[in-house]
């Protein structure tokens, strides 16, 4: 991961983020389609300006994301990104978004806290001309605004389907669930409420809290329902994040050496769970495919290729069979 600590977020003073960033270099960029814009003036030779907004940096995959889209933009001479923390705070990021519009960015990335908590900033963004995008989760509906994401029903689907045969009779499961609101979050519980609860009833669900996203929350919890019950079978988290949080309560623990645990996200630290035996399962929602598929995404909005994008990139289940693959991929990205 130490390619994630070196990230430089640039943090959330607005007064500071963008001091100096008034921009008297005013352009339009309405496309003609032939991929180059056509209506840019005195100042040809500048990057396009583009502020990706980042959920929180204490979330192992929005810093993965973060630090991927800094590598990724590194391959375009006419793009510049800059990278802000929304520190799972709505208003920050709703702050933030409103700063992108003020200082002109030529395009705004928002990888939301809260869609619906963000939702009327990225139409503001949208409104005012400013190419606006949307990742991890999208915010669905906005006329005018793209989108790169992954299918987060499908992402908790290959481990519920995989869960139905490993989980043993009448098990003792907990669940660890993302923050209300959030389209990922809200999608990976309802798929495994469909993919796997409603057809397992004899599993109980002895402990069910919303961790955020966050490990520490996540040990918290586990910490609680380790004393609380005498028997737990299963970790079930909608992301590695919290999965690896409450793992680490009782990973030390041979009362729960055979305890099952799933996650979503392939970051390096659930990659290393799994090849320790510590974790069953994850998705991968690869940060190095939304980052390429991103900057892909504003160059062609930006150059005016294209007019609206919205993709998703694949979701592979990650286990024992295949880990080592994820593990090799996160070495040559410098992250192991």
């Amino acid at each position: 991961m130490k390619k994630i600590l070196v990230v430089t977020l640039i943090l959330t003073m607005v007064t500071l983020m963008f001091a100096g960033c008034q921009s008297s270099d005013k352009e339009t960029k309405t496309g003609d389609n032939t991929g180059v814009s056509n209506e840019k003036t005195n100042d040809e030779e500048k990057p396009f300006r583009v502020a990706y907004i980042a959920r929180a940096q204490a979330d192992s995959f929005a810093a993965w994301l973060a630090n991927a889209v800094m590598e990724e933009a590194d391959k375009y001479d006419n793009i510049k990104v800059d990278v802000f923390d929304g520190q799972a705070s709505d208003d920050t990021e709703n702050s933030l978004i409103e700063n992108a519009i003020t200082n002109k960015y030529d395009a705004v990335i928002i990888q939301p806290n809260n869609g619906e908590a963000q939702r009327p900033y990225a139409e503001k963004a949208v409104k005012a001309g400013i190419i606006t995008i949307t990742t991890n989760a999208r915010i669905d509906g906005i006329e005018g605004a793209s989108s790169v994401d992954a299918d987060p029903y499908l992402q908790a689907a290959v481990n519920a389907q995989a869960a139905i045969d490993q989980i043993p009779e009448n098990a003792n499961v907990v669940v660890l669930k993302g923050p209300p609101g959030n389209f990922h979050a809200d999608k990976r519980y309802e798929s495994w409420q469909k993919e796997f609860f409603e057809k397992r009833p004899d599993v109980k669900v002895v402990g069910e809290e919303i961790a955020n996203w966050n490990k520490d929350e996540a040990m918290n919890y586990m910490e609680t329902w380790v004393q609380a019950n005498d028997k737990i079978d299963a970790i079930i988290a909608m992301n590695d994040n919290m999965a690896a949080g409450a793992i680490e309560v009782i990973k030390d623990n041979p009362k729960y050496k055979d305890i099952l645990a799933y996650g979503v996200d392939g970051t390096a630290e659930a990659a290393l769970l799994i090849k320790d035996g510590l974790m069953t399962s994850t998705c991968l929602q690869s940060a190095y495919d939304l980052a390429e598929s991103l900057l892909d995404t504003a160059n062609k909005l930006l150059t005016g290729e294209e007019k609206q994008i919205d993709i998703d990139i694949d979701c592979p289940l990650i286990n024992s069979e295949n880990v080592d693959d994820t593990i090799e991929m996160h070495k040559k990205a410098g992250a192991l």
